[in-house]
């Protein structure tokens, strides 16, 4: 039988968290398999893994079958960072505070191994967002996102102006805060927070939320999974804006700049224990109140 490569991530601020992933390559190593750790100064390399292979020195990114996060929502979004490039699904086990990207929490760790080792989980695919950053023909950066894009104003004393367009046609302009484009799976994160939609991992969409907008018409809009989603900083605005992708790659933005955001012909793969519906992950991440919910009469 080929020999088994995952890679096993870790928040390395939180010690539970390392703990945590050391037992997991422990127990990898002890059912056959090889765990893997991210390279020398990488902030979710796992040390103290003695015999442990070093992903891109000895285990090449297209040999990982599973790469395994323990952390938060935060530290998965690094995970699909470093991963990028790959198709291995990330199985998150929940060392932060919601963690909707998780599967498992930290007292299931053991049976979350076994579980990776035999194989038995789904993959679930979502949809990502290409991001490019222009100026005029010039493009001036490109990256992606798994929860959102998020052009906010630099100076705290000044709004920034903005122009929405969609599909090449233009929305509304007004000054604002910022703007978050995102996808479902980032409609429970800052989208959310900035009163977006909660929009299903099922349903392909894509959203464009406005933050603090001074106008009659700010809405949040859903737009179809193919519409390409712009926003120009208009020249009037006089003050630069910065571009945040997953709260993790940053870039400054000079007004008459142009961001837009499409979706990505590559998904991330999220490995799934739990194949029951969104609404009961929901209810238990928020602690939604249903006491008194009686469901479906029975004929």
């Amino acid at each position: 039988m080929a020999d088994r490569h995952m890679l096993v991530l870790a928040h390395a601020a939180r010690s539970d968290a390392l703990a945590g992933a050391v037992e997991v390559c422990e127990r990898l190593r002890a059912a056959g398999a090889t765990p893997v750790v991210a390279p020398q100064g990488h902030p979710l390399r796992v040390d103290g893994v003695g015999d442990a292979l070093t992903l891109g020195d000895g285990a090449p990114l297209s040999g990982i079958e599973l790469t395994i996060v323990l952390g938060g929502d935060g530290t998965i979004l690094g995970a699909a960072e470093l991963m990028r490039e790959s198709t291995a699904p990330l199985l998150g086990i929940n060392h932060g505070h919601v963690g909707f990207l998780a599967e498992s929490e930290r007292d299931d760790l053991e049976w979350t191994v076994a579980q990776a080792l035999a194989g038995d989980y789904d993959v679930d695919e979502r949809l990502v967002l290409d991001v490019v950053v222009t100026d005029g023909e010039k493009e001036l950066f490109r990256t992606f996102a798994v929860n959102e894009a998020t052009i906010e104003k630099a100076s705290r004393a000044r709004m920034i102006e903005v122009a929405l367009e969609i599909d090449g046609r233009p929305i509304s302009a007004f000054g604002a805060d910022g703007v978050v484009m995102a996808t479902p799976t980032g409609s429970t994160a800052y989208s959310f927070s900035a009163g977006g939609p909660v929009v299903w991992p099922g349903v392909e969409a894509l959203l464009m939320v406005p933050l603090s907008a001074h106008a009659l018409f700010a809405r949040p809009l859903v737009v179809g999974p193919d519409s390409v989603m712009a926003v120009e900083l208009l020249e009037r605005s006089g003050t630069p804006a910065v571009l945040w992708c997953d709260g993790r790659r940053g870039v400054d933005i000079q007004p008459g700049s142009r961001v837009m955001a499409s979706r990505s012909e590559q998904p991330i793969r999220l490995a799934r224990l739990h194949p029951g519906p969104f609404t009961d992950r929901l209810v238990q991440k928020f602690s939604l109140p249903v006491t008194g919910w009686r469901g479906p009469s029975e004929k």
